[in-house]
């Protein structure tokens, strides 16, 4: 499967970690939700978050980008548990500064700033049984990366075929606003990180090993991320 950059090999990743395609409907949804999330909104009590982020910041935090080649909305963060928003933590490693830790068993992604401190994100995860570990590093970075569907899921999901030569980037195409190619030893693991706009699957397992992050979330990471950089994917 063919990438808008030319690179081979993600639409093989990009369907397994979206499963539950509706019929009759090929939307964002479809290729991330599925079965595994079935959850409501979460009310937020108060002003301030339990983490010390308040309502209006995380509102600011996760506002509109309206300057993208497609706009993206405001996150609907009463979705979004609290402890999930952005903020920088805590957290003592051995890694570089830039190294992105994956931490699948508490739906945390951090890049390391170094002096014992990260930025940490709330993440979607594998869900069980295919969740990995391991070391990995950045084999390429896309922004709004054309999707194209791999055959097998052609065969099951007739509706999918008017995407066969690929389905444009844009908000309901599911690699999102950025995308993270995951590689080990020069070969492309078919994981990736990648943006959702699907704020109710953070802090959730309903991938085939795939990471997402808030939009917003995303943006924020891919802008310090070159290509290179290690990744580390703790055991869950």
């Amino acid at each position: 499967m063919i990438m808008d950059d030319g690179m081979a090999g993600a639409g093989e990743m990009d369907e397994r970690a979206r499963p539950g395609l509706r019929p009759g409907l090929l939307n964002r949804r479809s290729f991330l939700v599925g079965s595994a999330v079935g959850l409501g909104a979460l009310g937020l009590a108060g002003c301030v978050t339990t983490d010390g982020v308040s309502f209006a910041e995380a509102e600011k935090m996760y506002g509109p980008v309206p300057n993208e080649k497609f706009p993206i909305p405001a996150v609907d963060v009463s979705k979004v548990n609290p402890k999930y928003y952005r903020r920088t933590v805590r957290y003592d490693t051995k890694e570089a500064p830039g190294t992105i830790i994956v931490d699948p068993g508490n739906y945390y992604v951090y890049r390391i700033e170094g002096d014992g401190y990260a930025t940490r994100y709330g993440a979607n995860v594998g869900r069980d049984g295919f969740r990995w570990s391991g070391n990995a590093y950045v084999g390429r970075k896309a922004e709004w990366a054309t999707w194209t569907p791999p055959k097998e899921m052609i065969k099951r999901q007739p509706e999918a075929a008017k995407y066969a030569r690929g389905m444009p980037g844009g908000l309901d195409n599911p690699l999102g606003a950025r995308t993270l190619y995951l590689y080990q030893n020069g070969v492309y693991t078919l994981y990736t990180i990648y943006a959702t706009s699907d704020p109710e699957t953070i802090g959730t397992g309903i991938t085939s090993g795939c990471t997402g992050l808030l939009s917003q979330d995303m943006i924020h990471l891919y802008e310090r991320t070159p290509v290179k950089t290690k990744v580390v994917v703790l055991p869950a």
